[in-house]
């Protein structure tokens, strides 16, 4: 039986059952690192189907290679599995039963997608080069990263190639979505404290005044992307937070405000960087008072290695019978899988998840994906691990 007719037919058999496990996930979400229940489900299943993973690999993740019959290098796919700290609305039959905490964000259909890769690969390993490594991963959605965990835990230790899918509510359900360049932007974050001296607001010349010095650094700041970033290289420097001052007639000692930089390039990301602290720095001295600053880098922005993306848009679009082509990206959201993708050549896959007559968003409380979507992801993902790790062969004559 040719490659894609014995996958679309496995997937099919499965579905139900995908569908299932995404419905027990979703019911009892787990945050961060504390996926012990999620990743029990995940050791369990993938011991049922002949194999053996490794549990608390980055803490809590799950870890299982799958071997080929022939040699060959080594892909790996990813599925994160934690959810967020929202109240869930749906009302759905399966909705979470934990107040507070709700997969919004579709990370319970990334797990069942992945354990149905599991399924297909562990059945026609005689079809396979090299081997495929799946890891079911926590903390994707917490600053402290579960896919920089897995990386320390080895994780990452001698692949060759790294690919990860998203459902996507924007693309209907059957469409899949490739970029090329950056899929999402680097994220990193800053507290800066404008320290002053504190006196009466009658007699404002005895005194320096952190607040009108912490308001002309961020209108400086604002002009980082408005006058020295090319118009191409987009990226957002956002203040999401300011404080100083108890009263009416007081001068403070300080203020404080916080916020994020996110950019689509490393390089526009190293400008925004250095342009910050020499803004700040200026204003400071320029303002007569002094400035502490505390910058936090987090992830980098998810790159999609070009050849391979010209990879996935041919496959793909011979899997599913229909064209494919990778488009820009508009997102300015983060993902630490691309800490996978600063290591080997790298793509994130977006799934189609648009359920029809609604127009649903990520991270919302009443967030409700197509469920159909598992098995577009199964299928792509299953197809994409034969072709890539044996491009020499002719997978449609098997």
């Amino acid at each position: 039986m040719e490659l894609s007719l014995a996958i679309k037919q496995r997937v099919n058999a499965i579905a139900p059952s995908l569908v299932a496990i995404r419905r027990d996930i979703h019911a009892h979400p787990e945050l961060g690192f504390d996926t012990l229940r999620t990743a029990a489900l995940v050791r369990d299943e993938l011991e049922r189907l002949g194999l053996s993973p490794r549990c608390g690999v980055g803490r809590s993740g799950v870890l299982v290679d799958i071997q080929g019959a022939q040699p060959g290098k080594t892909l790996l796919l990813r599925a994160d599995m934690d959810a967020l700290p929202i109240h869930e609305q749906t009302g759905l039959p399966f909705s979470s039963r934990y107040a507070g905490k709700m997969h919004a964000c579709g990370h319970d259909m990334h797990t069942a997608t992945l354990l149905g890769v599991a399924d297909i690969l562990s059945r026609e390993r005689q079809r396979l080069c090299g081997t495929v490594r799946l890891i079911f991963q926590p903390a994707e959605e917490t600053p402290e990263s579960g896919a920089e965990a897995m990386i320390a835990d080895g994780a990452a230790d001698g692949i060759a190639m790294a690919i990860t899918l998203h459902n996507k509510p924007e693309l209907a359900t059957g469409e899949i979505g490739l970029t090329r360049g950056a899929s999402t932007a680097s994220s990193d974050e800053f507290d800066v404290i404008v320290r002053g001296r504190s006196t009466h607001a009658a007699r404002p010349h005895m005194g320096s005044d952190p607040i009108i010095a912490a308001v002309q650094m961020i209108a400086q700041l604002q002009t980082i992307v408005a006058r020295e970033l090319d118009p191409a290289n987009s990226a957002v420097l956002t203040i999401g937070h300011i404080q100083g001052g108890t009263t009416h007639n007081i001068i403070p000692d300080s203020c404080l405000f916080r916020g994020t930089l996110r950019a689509k390039s490393p390089l526009t990301r190293q400008h925004m960087e250095q342009a910050f602290h020499r803004i700040c720095q200026g204003c400071a001295m320029a303002m007569n008072v002094q400035v502490e600053i505390h910058f936090q880098r987090g992830v980098p922005p998810l790159m999609n290695d070009d050849h391979l993306v010209s990879q996935l848009e041919t496959i793909l679009s011979s899997q599913f019978g229909k064209t494919i082509v990778a488009a820009p990206s508009s997102s300015f959201g983060a993902e630490d899988f691309s800490l996978f993708t600063e290591r080997v050549p790298g793509c994130q896959i977006h799934i189609g998840s648009a359920t029809p007559g609604r127009d649903d968003h990520l991270h919302n409380s009443d967030y409700q994906p197509d469920e159909q979507s598992i098995a577009i992801g199964t299928e792509a993902l299953a197809r994409l691990a034969f072709d890539l790790l044996c491009p020499s062969q002719p997978q449609e004559n098997l």
